[in-house]
């Protein structure tokens, strides 16, 4: 979609009301979804983190968000790919400032530059202990990204269309902290498998991206 036309669209999503965890929990495996309810009801002083769905245009201006590929490093999440965003630092005000701290920090987004349009449902990460709470955000400038060295592989831009398109998903097996090999669904981009909470949040966009089309 020509950037210009979602610019006018997506600003709706403020109004809309949020899909909920129903939405996120058909992107974890069935035999999964009691595990995650009962994690959450059953979690303690949980660590919190923030992270930030960013639209923006491309050189072509169409419209497209950025998802990166961590390197990998001696945790859960190694490797895996991900939303920009992090853990929250003393320095942060709110969660707000920690998704758009983060963003600014590992691909290099200005993050005066970034209209916050829609915080989501937040998600619980059972392996880590964090709650995550996702951010819609968009900017009308086309990113230069700066990758951070130490923790950003490579980025990844995913085309609005394709995001949209149901062939984006997939069943895979994956080698998670709960299994050895297990058959996950998720997004598809790139040759890149989005799974776990990522793609949670991911379905949660997705279906308020859908009241637009």
């Amino acid at each position: 979609m020509n950037f210009r036309e979602f610019e006018k669209r997506i600003v709706k999503i403020k109004k809309m009301s949020l899909p909920g965890e129903n939405v996120q929990l058909e992107m974890i495996p069935k035999t999964r979804i009691q595990h995650q309810l009962q994690a959450v009801q059953m979690m303690k002083n949980p660590k919190k983190a923030a992270v930030l769905v960013l639209f923006y245009p491309s050189l072509e201006r169409q419209t497209r968000f950025i998802l990166i590929l961590r390197k990998p490093y001696n945790g859960i999440h190694s490797a895996q790919v991900s939303l920009p965003g992090g853990k929250v630092e003393p320095e942060d005000n709110s969660l707000l400032d920690t998704a758009l701290r983060e963003t600014e920090e590992e691909v290099g987004v200005d993050r005066t530059h970034v209209k916050i349009l829609k915080q989501l449902t937040e998600v619980y990460i059972p392996p880590s202990g964090f709650f995550v709470q996702p951010y819609v955000g968009i900017t009308s400038q086309t990113p230069t990204f700066i990758p951070d060295d130490i923790e950003v592989d490579a980025i990844i831009e995913v085309d609005l269309e394709k995001f949209m398109d149901d062939n984006c998903i997939e069943i895979r097996n994956v080698s998670a902290s709960y299994s050895p090999v297990m058959e996950v669904p998720g997004f598809v981009f790139s040759n890149h498998l989005v799974w776990g909470a990522t793609a949670m949040m991911l379905n949660e966009v997705r279906e308020l991206l859908k009241k637009l089309y």
